[in-house]
C-alpha cells in the first residue's frame, strides 16, 4: 500500500517497535493527526478469540464518558405512545410502517442508528438485508430494541458505542476526536477496554488481549501498552 506525505511524516514520529503507555499514546497522537479536519480517533483491539465459535463471540455497548465527538442521527421506528416518547427524547426520525417502504423502495439510509419497539421487528425484517450488512439493523445485544425507547436515545447521544469482534478477531471502535484532548480520549478509551475485559468469554483460553492499537483515521497506529 502506497501512503502520501502526510502519512508517511506522520509515521516517522513514531518511534518504530516502541510500545506506548496509554497517556503517551494520546499525546502523540496529538501530533501525528495534522489532517485539516477534526480526526476521529479509533481503537483496534485484537483478541485471543474464535469468532467461528459461538461462546467465543464478543460483542456489547458502552456509553463513553466524553462521546464520540458525531452527531448520530437516530431513527426509532414505533407507533402510538412510543413514536410519541420518542419524539419527546429527541429521536431524529419517527416512523413505522411508511419509513420500512421508505428504507425498502427507495434505499433510504440517511440515519446512523436504528431503536426499535419489539412490537415493530417483525415488520422491520422486510429491511434485515439492506440495514443488517451496514450494522444498522437493531438488536437485543446492542440495546437498540427496547421498550424503553426515551433510555435508548439518550444513551445513543450522549456517546453509546457498540463493539463486535470482527471475523478475524478485531474489535474497531471509535473513541473521540483528536480535539477531544489527550485526558478524554484516554478516559473514553479505558471505559471501552474496560467494557471488552468484562466481556471476555469464559470459553477463551490463554491471551485475551492480543495486540491494542489506537490511530487518527488518517494516519499511522501505535501500539499500547495494556495491563489486565
Amino acid at each position: 500500500m502506497k501512503h502520501g506525505k502526510r502519512y508517511i511524516a506522520a509515521a516517522e514520529k513514531i518511534e518504530r517497535g516502541k510500545v506506548y503507555e496509554t497517556a503517551e499514546a494520546f499525546t502523540k497522537i496529538q501530533e501525528i493527526a495534522t489532517a485539516k479536519f477534526d480526526e476521529t480517533i479509533e481503537a483496534h483491539i485484537k483478541l485471543g478469540v474464535d469468532p467461528r465459535q459461538a461462546d467465543q463471540q464478543v460483542r456489547g455497548t458502552v456509553v463513553l464518558p466524553h462521546g464520540t465527538g458525531k452527531n448520530v442521527r437516530v431513527l426509532v421506528i414505533a407507533k402510538g405512545d412510543k413514536a410519541d416518547i420518542a419524539e419527546k427524547a429527541g429521536a431524529d426520525i419517527v416512523g413505522a410502517e411508511e419509513i420500512i417502504a421508505k428504507i425498502a423502495n427507495e434505499n433510504y439510509l440517511d440515519f446512523d442508528v436504528v431503536i426499535t419497539s419489539p412490537d415493530m421487528m417483525g415488520q422491520l425484517g422486510r429491511v434485515a438485508r439492506i440495514l443488517g450488512p451496514r450494522g444498522l439493523m437493531p438488536s437485543p445485544k446492542s440495546g437498540t430494541i427496547t421498550q424503553d425507547i426515551a433510555k435508548a436515545i439518550a444513551d445513543t447521544k450522549a456517546g453509546k458505542v457498540e463493539y463486535r469482534v470482527d471475523k478475524t478477531a478485531i474489535i474497531h471502535c471509535i473513541i473521540g476526536k483528536k480535539s477531544f484532548g489527550p485526558e478524554k480520549l484516554k478516559e473514553n478509551f479505558d471505559t471501552l477496554l474496560d467494557a471488552i475485559v468484562r466481556a471476555k468469554p469464559a470459553a477463551a483460553k490463554g491471551t485475551y488481549l492480543k495486540s491494542v492499537f489506537v490511530a487518527p483515521a488518517m494516519g499511522p497506529g501505535l501500539k499500547v501498552n495494556v495491563r489486565v
